[in-house]
């Protein structure tokens, strides 16, 4: 459990007294839990460069602000040294305005949603354009989706009034048939066009490339707080982070083993997001995001490591 050889013990034991066990019939030495937890801090602190015999009179009070003393310089000089990473801004929900009711009952097909990559909540569908502006007056859209199987020449008026409204909003028709000055009229007023029928990935495809175009609105005092804090890389690695877990298995409290264990789970899955976020454009936001906040959980929990290694009087996790 302490790592070391059994002549060391003895040493220690007979030059400065360190532990008096009780002996079992067969005249083995029989450690309590306070005594494993003793020499458990003595030998973390020797291995760090300290002489036994100026701990060796120390009680596990003192013994464990030594400890402490020891860790806060340690974990002050990595602190000082971990560069500052600023993270992402959270993924905003893309507000989708639709007029048709085909079109809005397509729109609800997870699989089609997921591909857009970003999470969607949508308004509608409506039956008309004229209805969606009455419904929509004074509402916070990122963009208008208007399904209409036929444009005629004679329509086209109608739409831009409707649309007028939302002038500077990012608008699309997806349309079955129409002539070629409907369109070209439509694509002069920045209104992106696709033609029906189409697969759903072509359709989502479409639509994420729409929903990046869409201009971010002016973050929220609290949001531009959050997208300013900084999400620094690891400060422990698997191996050390094993060796601590294993470390602290010698004391009665679990907590600094299972918040090692999360911690190296936490890392895993921030890498695992990052590739994800690399290998899928079309889920790239998503991942961005779940790697940021498994950053954030992970530096938290670091803090929480190093408070209760603290408190425990164990030595942090080397490098």
């Amino acid at each position: 459990m302490l790592r070391m050889p059994v002549a060391t013990l003895r040493v220690w034991e007979r030059r400065y007294g360190l532990t008096n066990p009780a002996l079992s019939p067969a005249g083995q030495r029989l450690y309590s839990a306070e005594d494993v937890r003793r020499l458990a801090l003595l030998k973390q602190l020797t291995d760090l460069g300290h002489a036994i015999g100026s701990l060796a009179s120390l009680d596990m009070s003192q013994l464990q602000r030594v400890a402490s003393t020891h860790a806060s310089a340690l974990a002050a000089t990595q602190n000082t040294e971990r560069p500052a990473v600023v993270q992402p801004p959270p993924v905003r929900t893309w507000r989708l305005a639709v007029v048709g009711a085909a079109l809005g009952s397509r729109l609800q097909r997870p699989r089609l949603l997921r591909r857009i990559g970003r999470p969607v909540l949508l308004l509608g569908p409506y039956d008309s354009l004229a209805q969606a502006a009455e419904a929509l007056q004074g509402s916070d859209l990122d963009a208008l989706l208007i399904h209409q199987p036929q444009l005629q020449e004679d329509g086209l008026a109608s739409i831009q009034a409707a649309v007028a409204a939302w002038a500077e909003l990012p608008k699309a028709v997806l349309y079955g048939f129409a002539s070629d000055p409907v369109c070209e009229a439509l694509a002069t007023a920045g209104i992106a066009l696709l033609r029906e029928p189409q697969p759903d990935a072509v359709l989502a495809q479409w639509l994420h490339s729409l929903s990046i175009t869409t201009p971010a609105p002016p973050p929220h005092a609290c949001q531009l707080a959050g997208s300013m804090e900084t999400v620094p890389p690891r400060r422990w690695g698997d191996a050390a982070l094993s060796d601590f877990a294993s470390r602290s298995t010698t004391v009665a409290c679990e907590c600094p083993r299972h918040v090692a264990e999360l911690l190296v789970q936490l890392a895993h899955f921030e890498a695992y997001s990052a590739e994800c976020e690399s290998r899928h454009p079309g889920d790239a936001e998503l991942h961005a995001h779940l790697r940021q906040l498994a950053a954030l959980s992970r530096t938290r929990f670091e803090a929480a490591l190093e408070y209760v290694a603290l408190h425990e009087g164990l030595m942090l996790p080397s490098r």
